[in-house]
Parts: structure tokens; C-alpha cells; sequence
């Protein structure tokens, strides 16, 4: 019982019709829901935003979607309105098996931060609780999928990683964004980190 499958962001704005659609996001559904069946445990997350998060373009006058800001936490990509709490938009896929699940980490819940990572919101420091569940269950392999590989799958991985965790990012269930070359930055950084690319 010491591996785990985490899925990063299964949710309906992130796929196609969504407000932050990933090309092709909803094609790794079956594939997600195939491998839950291998992992001793199987963790969920969920973006989880209030209205009015600080990520969103509408909260920066004159700004737009895929602009950057500079918040006190560091650089952050501004998004278009997603995952508000409650909506539609935050719903995981219809498709993937929910019931599998034996954790779903909400995150990017407080209002002046975002939170791409399962482990730490976007300062790094404040974590979610997630490691400790781990830890606590004695889970020591994670393989990640889901969306969006170049943001909350790579910076939760690099997050686990860094956190000591044997770590794969399953390629082939995950899709990207790839924001101004997003997408080869964060392979090339999982790569540096040692998280293997399956």
C-alpha cells in the first residue's frame, strides 16, 4: 500500500466547452479511470476558486487572460473566471470514476493566492494538508495525471519530489496548455528533478 495515483484537475472548465479549455483535456478520462485500479490509493483535487479570485484577468484592470502579473508571492499567470466555487465549471468530468477516490484536496480556495500544486499553494509555504496524508498512510510512490501538464500536474510533482516521494508523471493521461512555451519548460524541469516521465 505504498503507491498512489493523484489526479490533478479532472474538472469541466479545464475540458472542452470549459472557461480554461485544454485541448483535448477530456480524452484521458478512461484512461485515468483504468489506472485508478492499479493504485493502492487514489487521491482527487479540485481547483476551488471563490468569484473574484486574484488569479482572474477580470480582477486586473486591463489586463488579459494569459498576461502576467507580479503578486506578492511571485510571478502568476492571470486565468480566465474557472472552478468558482459551486459551479458547474468546478464539477469533476462526468466521466471519471469519483468513487475511487479515497481523498479530493480542494485548493486555490483562498482568495489572494492561487494554487497550482497539490502540496503548497503558490508562495510554496502554505501547504494543503496533502503531505501529511501521505505520510501518514505510508505512501511513498505517486504517479500524476490530469490537467494541466505544464502547471498544477508539473508543479505537483516537482512539489512531491522535492517533498522526497518517488515520483512519475503519467504523460500519456495528462494534456497542456503550454503558455508561451510552458509546456517544454516544466518537462525539461521534471526532468532536472528526477520525476520520470512515463
Amino acid at each position: 500500500m505504498t503507491h498512489a495515483l493523484v489526479v490533478i484537475d479532472m474538472q469541466n472548465d479545464f475540458c472542452p466547452g470549459g472557461a480554461l479549455a485544454v485541448t483535448d483535456g477530456d480524452t484521458v478520462v478512461a484512461g485515468i479511470n483504468a489506472r485508478m485500479a492499479q493504485a493502492s490509493a487514489v487521491i482527487l483535487t479540485q481547483d476551488w476558486h471563490p468569484a473574484g479570485h486574484s488569479s482572474f484577468a477580470s480582477q486586473h484592470k486591463g489586463r488579459a487572460p494569459m498576461e502576467s502579473v507580479m503578486m506578492p508571492y511571485g510571478p502568476q499567470v492571470l486565468w480566465p473566471d474557472h472552478c468558482v466555487q459551486g459551479t458547474e465549471g468546478a464539477q469533476f468530468h462526468a466521466g471519471l470514476d469519483t468513487d475511487r477516490a479515497d481523498l479530493i484536496v480542494r485548493k486555490g480556495f483562498r482568495r489572494d493566492i492561487d494554487s497550482y500544486s497539490a502540496f503548497f499553494e503558490n508562495n510554496q509555504t502554505t501547504p494543503t494538508g496533502l503531505d501529511g496524508y501521505l505520510r501518514t498512510r505510508g505512501i511513498t510512490e505517486l504517479d500524476f495525471a490530469g490537467l494541466a501538464t505544464d502547471f498544477c500536474v508539473a508543479w505537483s510533482a516537482l512539489d512531491a519530489a522535492r517533498l522526497g516521494y518517488k515520483v512519475r508523471v503519467l504523460t500519456s493521461l495528462c494534456r497542456g496548455i503550454d503558455v508561451n512555451g510552458s509546456m517544454v519548460q516544466a518537462l525539461d524541469n521534471l526532468r532536472a528533478a528526477g520525476v520520470e516521465l512515463v
